[in-house]
């Protein structure tokens, strides 16, 4: 996952002391749509601006939780797969109203992004191979490159503490890079070891089992089954199990469930599958595609709507944007439903469920192992960016990458190295670092 700061360091470096719950306001759900609304128009800058930002509002201004309630919440959501701040929000809107609230504050979180990454979505479709939009995305690419660098810096920071995390973020690389093993197995084989490895005594005395609401739970797990699959199933009944937004129905879901450590780890995931084994996308489109996600509102992980909709303009034939709209719609169900069903079924069991030191030596394991899949994704986007010839070469069960120096692009070397300069240096923000590149490429390219 990426980096996330204690959201209390923001405002106070004191000792926090709980709050009484009675001194916590009760907003009716007027002034709640209201203020998910605002977080999700102003929610720039990835997860760890976006829990900021959720901490200043909900905590520090309404008053709707207490420090410890938003801190427990977030451990929590850092134990899940998916979009932790929009499920940190969903679980804050459950509190509050219930299912209802928890939708909205979801929902608005969500959907304020997918509407620009859609229109965007649109705009590069219909017009990327126009040089003026082909100059812009030349520096975008460019500066991507430095941000995966930064996100990878800082979750290693966060995440290698030991020599087995160390080991297990080697093997993690080796096993993507050169095994071309699928995600999904290198998570499951972390958390495995993670898990095992842990001391289960240390398990605190006070964690206690809720034993009230069992059965609720069971019926909120399968209505959102429900919810989640029924649409995927109509569009496999419709469509027919070959076809691509089937196949993007079944990926996008199944990547929802794996993918713990953030959008880096979904985009080293979906650039091995999507681009060398679907052929869905090209690896420029990839980066691309993160480039806009990152310059928009809502959570990072919308470049799988990005994909969803150019996979299906490309490939699903019929109409392109018809095809395309209908991606996009798959992509968002499949990526978001999922998240809605962690919240709801697993929100009356946070304080037992963050309390049990074996889940978070899992989690401690899988957040090692994704240090080495960003790894695996930033010398892959490095080779497609700095270089115009990556020939690829299989030897038994080791693949192998093997750019042409004579093809590298000093060009886009020299804009990485000016979006470095600004964005581990000087510490700009993201969306002020990628303008700055893209405009020195529009301007380089004389458009």
């Amino acid at each position: 996952m990426d980096n996330l700061p204690n959201p209390a360091q923001s405002t106070t470096d004191q000792e926090i002391k709980p709050e009484a719950p009675g001194s916590l306001a009760q907003p009716d759900i007027r002034e709640a749509v209201q203020a998910w609304a605002k977080i999700g128009v102003l929610s720039f800058g990835g997860p760890a601006a976006q829990i900021a930002l959720m901490h200043k509002v909900i905590v520090e201004e309404k008053r709707w939780l207490t420090e410890q309630q938003y801190l427990n919440a977030l451990s929590f959501c850092m134990l899940l797969p998916g979009p932790e701040a929009m499920q940190l929000a969903t679980y804050a809107g459950w509190r509050l109203h219930g299912i209802i609230g928890g939708l909205i504050a979801g929902l608005l979180f969500v959907l304020p992004g997918a509407a620009v990454v859609l229109t965007l979505s649109i705009i590069y479709a219909l017009f990327g191979n126009v040089p003026f939009v082909e100059a812009l995305f030349f520096g975008v690419k460019a500066a991507v490159f430095v941000i995966i660098i930064e996100a990878l810096l800082r979750i290693a920071k966060k995440a290698l503490h030991q020599k087995s995390h160390w080991l297990i973020a080697g093997l993690s690389f080796v096993a993507i890079f050169f095994l071309s093993l699928p995600f999904p197995l290198i998570i499951l084989a972390a958390a495995i070891f993670g898990y095992l490895k842990t001391d289960r005594n240390l398990l605190s005395e006070t964690a206690t089992l809720p034993h009230k609401g069992f059965r609720n739970s069971v019926k909120t797990l399968t209505v959102w089954l429900v919810i989640w699959f029924t649409p995927l199933l109509a569009v496999m009944a419709y469509f027919g199990n070959n076809h691509l937004l089937t196949e993007l129905g079944w990926f996008f879901s199944k990547l929802a469930v794996v993918t713990f450590g953030g959008a880096y780890a979904v985009l080293a995931y979906m650039g091995q599958d999507v681009v060398e084994l679907r052929g869905w996308l090209e690896a420029g489109q990839m980066l691309d595609g993160l480039g806009l996600a990152e310059t928009t509102p809502g959570p990072l992980i919308l470049v799988t709507q990005f994909v969803g909709f150019l996979a299906a303009f490309q490939h699903a034939g019929g109409s392109p944007l018809l095809m395309g709209l209908a991606g996009t719609l798959i992509a968002l169900w499949a990526t978001f439903a999922p998240c809605f069903l962690f919240i709801f079924v697993g929100a009356p069991y946070i304080e037992w469920i963050i309390a049990q030191p074996r889940l978070k030596g899992a989690l401690n394991a899988i957040i090692a192992a994704v240090v080495g899949v960003i790894l695996n994704l930033a010398i892959w986007f490095a080779l497609h960016v700095f270089f115009k010839t990556v020939t690829k070469t299989e030897s038994g069960p080791f693949t192998l990458w093997q750019p042409d120096l004579s093809t590298i692009d000093l060009s886009a070397l020299a804009l990485a190295c000016l979006s470095a300069y600004l964005l581990l240096y000087r510490h700009w923000p993201i969306a002020a670092t990628l303008t700055a590149s893209a405009s020195i490429a529009l301007a380089k390219s004389g458009r």
